[in-house]
């Protein structure tokens, strides 16, 4: 069983437990996903950056204790972790509010990977949230680009986080340029419709499927999961379940279909 490498942001959700009241849980989305492949049995990394703070160190200490490999995780001082504060509505769907930027995971510099990290691992993964700042961005396709010449395969989990983004920044077409580096891409119909107009979303996905990419997984919510090759295009049926909270409900996905594949490899 191969390595999985989860690259970017491991942050604090405050989570409304109850009215007025916020309780502290790990979080962010690649984070996230790293400990879905270790509880599952797996083998994963997390890389990115981490404040050197009360924080910080609460995250890092709960990597170890999920089993998620460490060796390349990179300090800071010169900003903190960041936070997010999630409230859930009467369905479990939740909103989110960042405290971000500043924030440790923005400063990760290309410079910071150590390339021993992917001559042990066939799979880079990454997400949307970690373009929104050039320097996190340029590192993104550093890390893209060191996966590719260690014939690593790049999966990208567009996971939108509007209020991430630069006010009047050009997230659509950010976004839209690293799915086309990507060998798989997982994304929601909400977000893809976010992306490109309802009627041009088919063309969109066939498009990308005839460049780098080899798998689009479309979830929409309770639906089933549409998969999407070159050559085919089925469903896959979701469990039925009581749904209580949502939040990283996609990077639970995301986790188990990696930690699957990571065992193909």
């Amino acid at each position: 069983m191969d390595k999985v490498i989860c690259f970017g942001e491991a942050l604090i959700d405050m989570l409304s437990t109850e009215p007025e009241k916020f309780t502290q849980y790990p979080g962010g989305a690649p984070a996230n996903a790293a400990v879905a492949v270790s509880k599952l049995g797996g083998n994963a990394i997390f890389c990115g950056m981490l404040g050197n703070d009360t924080f910080g160190n609460y995250l890092f200490n709960k990597f170890v204790e999920y089993g998620v490999e460490i060796n390349y995780v990179a300090w800071t001082l010169k900003a903190k972790t960041a936070l997010a504060f999630v409230t859930l509505d009467a369905s479990g769907e939740r909103s989110f509010e960042f405290y971000r930027p500043p924030s440790a995971d923005l400063l990760f510099t290309p410079d910071d990977f150590d390339i021993e990290m992917f001559a042990v691992s066939s799979i880079f993964h990454y997400c949307s949230n970690s373009l929104t700042e050039t320097q996190i961005e340029q590192s993104t396709y550093t890390g893209i680009q060191h996966a590719v010449e260690h014939n690593c395969i790049v999966s990208m989990d567009v996971n939108l986080r509007i209020n991430l983004w630069p006010e009047n920044g050009d997230y659509k077409s950010k976004i839209i340029k690293s799915m086309k580096s990507a060998n798989i891409i997982k994304v929601s119909l909400e977000e893809l419709h976010e992306l490109v107009p309802a009627d041009e979303a088919d063309d969109f996905l066939a498009a990308l499927l005839t460049q780098q990419c080899q798998l689009i997984l479309l979830t929409d919510g309770a639906k089933p999961i549409v998969c999407m090759t070159k050559n085919r295009t089925f469903g896959v049926p979701t469990p039925i379940v009581d749904v209580v909270d949502t939040t990283a409900a996609g990077d639970a996905f995301i986790g188990g279909f990696l930690y699957q594949l990571s065992k193909q490899k």
